[in-house]
């Protein structure tokens, strides 16, 4: 798979927001769609394709946006209203990255801890 980089995550109090951002490899021609999962809820929650079509499950619309940069092969994450039910741990994906030799289907990421305390 591809190299995939969250950072961002960190203790935020309910209510309040935070950032995440995701970065994939160097050498990368194309994506077709990068997105946000969550393991405690196990939800692949908010996605975005290379052209700008976003998807967000029910439990984050209109609280968290997705945006990417295609330049930089970035995603971000903005969470707003966070809630406690918010805590996990947060996964980047990437989807149908093409470099020079290979089509990677999925890639993931580390993971990056977000808990929702007061």
């Amino acid at each position: 798979q591809v190299h995939v980089v969250e950072s961002g995550g960190g203790l935020v109090q309910p209510g309040g927001s935070l950032r995440l951002s995701c970065a994939a490899s160097a050498g990368i021609f194309s994506i077709n769609a990068m997105g946000w999962y969550r393991q405690n809820q196990r939800d692949l929650f908010a996605t975005i394709t290379s052209d700008g079509s976003t998807n967000y499950a029910d439990s984050v619309k209109g609280r968290f946006t997705i945006s990417l940069d295609n330049a930089k092969n970035t995603v971000y994450l903005q969470m707003n209203s966070r809630k406690p039910e918010d805590t996990a741990v947060y996964y980047c994906v990437v989807d149908g990255a093409r470099t020079k030799d290979t089509w990677y289907s999925r890639s993931w990421g580390q993971g990056t801890r977000v808990t929702v305390s007061s």
